[in-house]
């Protein structure tokens, strides 16, 4: 298969062709010519958008698709072509499924399940057995299958010591684990941040302290063990503080911010709508400008939209008993956008995830692989229930503002476009 995009202005700080406007052919999956212009003589398959961008394929760190056990909320299928479609080229899958991840056949599972779609799933593993934080699963094996990343998603780590170990085990491979920062015993029952609103709205506050704690835990860990760290969806102006400070003494951590927190604030729970119950919580205007300000630093490495699905029953009732977490894989790219300039969202999506992760990274050249993200970065519209391609309806973004309509991928030498 032969493929002529038309007029794109690639978007890729590592390209020689960065932010010029260029015909691409791409060959059988192999970027062949970059030129001023490429005629048409062979009927060749065709891409032209309006305002056409294009960038190295998009990456997102933290997706759920259900799968195995929890089919109805999302589908590996469904999951994979609504990312490819979002512009994603690949996505890490958490381990929050029923069985949940924690093995090596659980692992080869979901990477078979994966196989020939344009868009590559790396799982991210359970680092203890069933997610239960107790027992350390069989992380050396797992990563030999294919596992990223270690991470009990959602779940913090109570216990010090199997952190520590953790760390320490890891580094024999160049493991990477994960450490949800949150301190249960301060957060309690907490399902807003607590502050005025909470206060007002009368829900159960979950400090920001609750974040500083145990990232604070963990900091003092990784400087005492050594190894790498990956904090993610961090939510407060403080975590950045840290997280800075630890990136100067020379510490190996990382950490991902998703984007509703980017976005949106704790204001938005006075309709009481389950599809803001998120975990971390919304949070204030100050963190919001403090991780803005951290993404454009680079303190906060990576961009993710933290994607998990829920069915109606989980979120069409009270409040306070409706579970965690909204979709986010088709908004990420239109919300982002509106707060954030390109190449500042760009570098968090695709060179440092993949960097951190191990993975090999892309660029846009002649010779090279093609995987490519498609977009439109100055489209605005409002982002409807239209839009949502997730077999799961619990977006935060309805009726939202968006800058930036997403065209499409091309990758694994298949061509999605919307």
């Amino acid at each position: 298969m032969i493929t002529l995009i038309k007029s794109a202005t690639i978007i890729d700080a590592s390209s020689p062709f960065h932010k010029l406007q260029k015909d691409i052919l791409i060959c059988e999956g192999i970027i062949t010519k970059i030129e001023d212009s490429i005629p048409n003589k062979k009927e060749y398959q065709l891409v032209e958008k309006n305002n056409l961008h294009i960038s190295c394929g998009w990456f997102d760190t933290s997706v759920s698709l259900g799968e195995p056990g929890y089919e109805e909320r999302e589908t590996i299928k469904n999951g994979l072509q609504a990312a490819a479609k979002s512009g994603f080229t690949a996505v890490a899958v958490n381990a929050n499924s029923n069985p949940v991840i924690d093995n090596k056949s659980a692992v080869e599972f979901l990477i078979n399940k994966a196989n020939g779609f344009a868009t590559n799933l790396y799982p991210i593993a359970a680092l203890t057995q069933n997610s239960k934080g107790e027992e350390m699963a069989e992380l050396y094996d797992m990563q030999q299958s294919g596992a990223i990343a270690f991470s009990d998603y959602k779940k913090p780590i109570a216990n010090d010591n199997l952190m520590k170990v953790a760390l320490l085990y890891a580094q024999n491979f160049d493991g990477l684990v994960f450490s949800f920062p949150k301190n249960n015993s301060i957060a309690g029952e907490g399902i807003a941040n607590e502050g005025i609103n909470s206060t007002k709205l009368g829900l159960k506050g979950n400090p920001a302290l609750a974040e500083h704690i145990q990232i604070s835990r963990d900091l003092f860990l990784l400087e005492y063990t050594g190894g790498k760290l990956h904090i993610p969806t961090i939510s407060t102006a403080k975590s950045v503080d840290l997280i800075k400070d630890a990136k100067k003494k020379g510490l190996q951590v990382t950490c991902s911010v998703t984007a509703h927190h980017l976005t949106l604030t704790d204001d938005e729970l006075h309709e009481f709508d389950s599809n803001f119950k998120t975990n971390p919580p919304l949070r204030t205007k100050t963190d919001i400008k403090a991780l803005q300000k951290g993404v454009k630093s680079g303190v906060i490495d990576i961009i993710t939209s933290d994607h998990n699905p829920m069915d109606i029953e989980l979120k069409k009732v009270e409040f306070s008993e409706a579970k965690s977490g909204t979709i986010g894989i088709e908004s990420l790219f239109g919300a982002v956008s509106s707060v954030l300039n390109l190449e500042d969202f760009i570098e968090n999506i695709t060179t440092k995830p993949r960097t951190i992760f191990g993975l090999e990274t892309t660029t846009i050249s002649e010779g090279k692989k093609a995987d490519i993200s498609l977009f439109n970065p100055d489209e605005n519209y409002i982002f409807t229930k239209e839009h949502i391609l997730s077999t799961s309806k619990n977006s935060a973004f309805i009726n939202k503002k968006m800058k930036g309509q997403v065209y499409g991928v091309f990758a694994n030498n298949q061509l999605i476009i919307n």
